[in-house]
């Protein structure tokens, strides 16, 4: 049995995963980070780590005995967060603390919801922020580090600009057509919290060599929909 901390908890993916993990016979225990009430959902299995101040949140992290698995879905947009620096302070710098305290912790396996064209040299913001990101947490040397790099999310998003909101209808409709005219591009919420879910497993159950793994948009849809079994 493994017992998981997630942040991100009410995210378009971070929602999925923590609704996947509670569903899962192989899951005892879900830790998850949360400012607004998860009283919707009812389940033995969790304990919200609830505060209106996210700084506090690594102070949070469970210790005793320490979850072997942490996945991350956290973030925001820059529309969100009302500024590029602001949203910097969450989804690189919380991201870190939460990434440093369950390291601190003793978990074992990390898995963080990237982003398709991450890389700490880009000379776009966003995809150097997660970049930078990746590389920090990697530094931190857990026995599994998991990325997992979706394309455009396909799910609900009430920031979403004009632009992400015609991709997304695109994508949804092509999608309805044959989904491997949506697949190389854009995948479903569900699917990349289901991959990213079975991701950490293989790796808390042994299945995978220590180090780190770079889940892509195509290992995300085999993962997440076509060898997904609950």
């Amino acid at each position: 049995m493994t017992s998981a901390v997630l942040a991100g908890s009410t995210g378009r993916v971070g929602s999925h995963i923590l609704t996947t993990l509670l569903a899962l016979p192989s899951i005892s225990a879900v830790f998850a980070y949360t400012r607004r009430d998860l009283a919707h959902l009812t389940s033995h299995k969790l304990t919200p780590l609830q505060s209106l101040s996210p700084t506090d949140w690594p102070s949070l992290f469970p210790t005793s005995p320490p979850p072997q698995l942490f996945l991350s879905g956290l973030g925001t947009s820059k529309a969100a967060a009302g500024s590029f620096e602001n949203q910097y302070k969450i989804d690189h710098d919380l991201n870190l603390a939460l990434a440093t305290a369950a390291k601190h912790a003793g978990a074992d396996t990390y898995v963080l919801i990237s982003a398709v064209g991450a890389s700490a040299t880009s000379r776009f913001a966003y995809n150097r922020m997660k970049g930078e990101l990746e590389e920090a947490v990697k530094a931190l040397g857990f026995e599994h580090t998991v990325i997992v790099r979706p394309g455009l999310i396909v799910g609900q998003r009430e920031s979403a600009g004009a632009a992400e909101v015609v991709l997304r209808s695109v994508a949804n409709g092509l999608g309805k057509v044959w989904n491997g005219l949506k697949d190389p591009w854009a995948q479903d919420s569900v699917v990349i919290a289901r991959a990213a879910v079975a991701a950490g497993l293989a790796c808390v159950e042994g299945k995978r060599e220590a180090g780190v793994w770079v889940v892509g948009m195509g290992e995300i849809v085999r993962l997440g929909r076509v060898e997904w079994r609950e």
